[in-house]
């Protein structure tokens, strides 16, 4: 630690490197904390204790440093400001990992037959219901999808039925077996799921 302080300088490691490490740490350890809150919630108990962990143990060296010098508000402001940006950026990163499952209600008023054989095709499982809507008969399709598979999803719909109305919510818990895909790649190889992701949308 002396040696880092004498490279930089007292002042400048005082009043720069601290805050920048502890704004640093604070993005790691809300990061990884939104990312475990998600987790618990879409029932991923597994690997929720281990990022548990990492941010407790992240948290716990920023906290040092600002218990060391607490007359310092340059290291108040550095660790506000790591919270703030730390969770932004790990609803972003399970934006991106697209976790959990989804249910999706399609209504329409055109004749669904095509939409629910080309549904039926890629391995969803899903009830079509025949209603009565505000202007007529309407067709109701509800199905669960991975939320990784949600934009392949959204494509089907619009292919065969634009104009169609669909809503779309966060699901618990499914029994996987009834998920076309399988389980989400990125919790098995999050590597070469992610390169593979990125190839199909270019």
């Amino acid at each position: 630690m002396e040696s880092i302080i004498n490279f930089f300088g007292a002042d400048v490691f005082t009043w720069l490197v601290v805050p920048l490490l502890i704004v640093i740490a604070r993005i790691l350890d809300v990061s990884v904390g939104t990312i475990r809150i998600i987790m618990i919630g879409k029932g991923y108990r597994k690997i929720a204790p281990v990022l548990g962990f990492v941010e407790i143990f992240i948290w716990i060296l920023a906290v040092s440093q600002i218990m060391q010098n607490l007359n310092n508000i340059f290291y108040y402001i550095a660790y506000a400001l790591g919270y703030a940006l730390g969770t932004y950026i790990g609803m972003g990163i399970e934006n991106k990992l697209s976790l959990g499952n989804v249910v999706i209600r399609v209504i329409t008023n055109k004749e669904a037959d095509e939409l629910v054989n080309a549904l039926r095709e890629a391995n969803y499982n899903l009830t079509t219901v025949d209603a009565q809507g505000k202007f007529g008969n309407v067709k109701i399709i509800f199905m669960v999808s991975q939320r990784h598979l949600l934009d392949q999803t959204i494509e089907l719909i619009e292919k065969y039925n634009p104009n169609a109305f669909y809503s779309i919510e966060d699901v618990r818990y499914v029994k996987e077996g009834s998920l076309p895909g399988g389980p989400n790649p990125i919790l098995k190889n999050p590597f070469k799921a992610s390169a593979t992701m990125q190839h199909k949308r270019k």
